[in-house]
């Protein structure tokens, strides 16, 4: 395989995940590529996706909560059903709308290595207990792959119930974005201490990078908090303003402090890129394990 995969960064001997934000490798893909979700399923990539669920209990691959913004679809996602669906395509790029019994066959075979993210955009009130019981069905025995994240802490606290087996994320950091804007940074910081210390038993968290670099440059280390909660961090979501360029001394710069930190993922839609950009800035990158 290719060093170039975009599967990881490494500093000190200590990697770092990349992770491709809503299946994209480039930018230039469209977003829910079904052929980069079998790519990273082939080499055991970290990857996310988003879902909302569908009237039938089941899901499909979108960020909105209307088809037609994304879709040659039409009406809400949560008033379809499987059959209104099938036959869809993104309307960037014009691949197939990604169901959830897509997912489900995909999953089968993937590298053990593989880790994808279900960000959940649909509300517990919505997803309600025949989403749950989906959700329990299509992730079956690949439990291992897969990690369930959502804003509704209330969700994520029944994964915990329903779904044990299952890892979970939280993402406050809009919540620690808008304490910190109203109140200061030690509301900031009482945010994230809240956050950490919630009901959902979550084992990662998904943290804006800005907001970690921020909070590093006034004596907060949100990773070191974070890790010494017993949470994985993810920095979200670093990308090259010109990609064509390469990244720019600051942009590698923004990485290096992301990985000094300890961020253990960073999510990016520039996988390959972050990569081969680390690489000719003088650091190695070793095969995959």
């Amino acid at each position: 395989m290719s060093h170039n995969s975009g599967l990881h960064l490494e500093l000190n001997g200590r990697k770092t995940r990349l992770k491709w934000h809503q299946l994209r490798k480039r930018l230039a893909d469209p977003v829910f590529s079904l052929a980069v979700m079998a790519e990273g399923f082939a080499v055991g990539a970290s990857m996310e996706l988003d879902l909302r669920v569908r009237a039938d209990g089941g899901f499909a691959v979108v960020h909105d909560d209307t088809l037609e913004s994304e879709t040659d679809g039409r009406g809400l996602v949560s008033a379809s059903r499987r059959e209104d669906l099938e036959g869809l395509r993104y309307a960037v790029g014009g691949e197939p709308l990604i169901l959830s019994e897509d997912l489900a066959r995909l999953l089968s075979g993937a590298h053990p290595d593989t880790l994808v993210q279900f960000d959940m955009k649909s509300d517990l009130g919505v997803i309600g207990n025949s989403g749950l019981a989906h959700l329990r069905q299509i992730i079956g025995a690949n439990a291992g792959n897969i990690i369930v994240s959502a804003t509704d802490l209330a969700l994520i606290a029944a994964m915990r119930e329903t779904m044990p087996e299952v890892a979970r994320g939280i993402d406050p950091s809009e919540d620690i974005w808008e304490a910190w804007e109203k109140d200061g940074f030690s509301a900031a910081s009482d945010a994230l201490d809240a956050a950490l210390a919630g009901p959902t038993a979550a084992g990662t968290i998904y943290l804006h990078y800005p907001l970690v670099l921020k909070a590093a440059d006034n004596g907060l280390d949100m990773i070191a908090a974070s890790h010494e909660a017993g949470l994985l961090v993810d920095a979200w979501t670093f990308n090259p303003a010109r990609p064509d360029e390469g990244l720019t001394e600051a942009e590698i710069e923004t990485v290096r402090r992301l990985l000094e930190l300890g961020a253990d993922q960073i999510t990016t839609d520039e996988a390959p890129l972050l990569e081969a950009a680390w690489r000719a800035a003088g650091h190695t990158v070793s095969a995959p394990d």
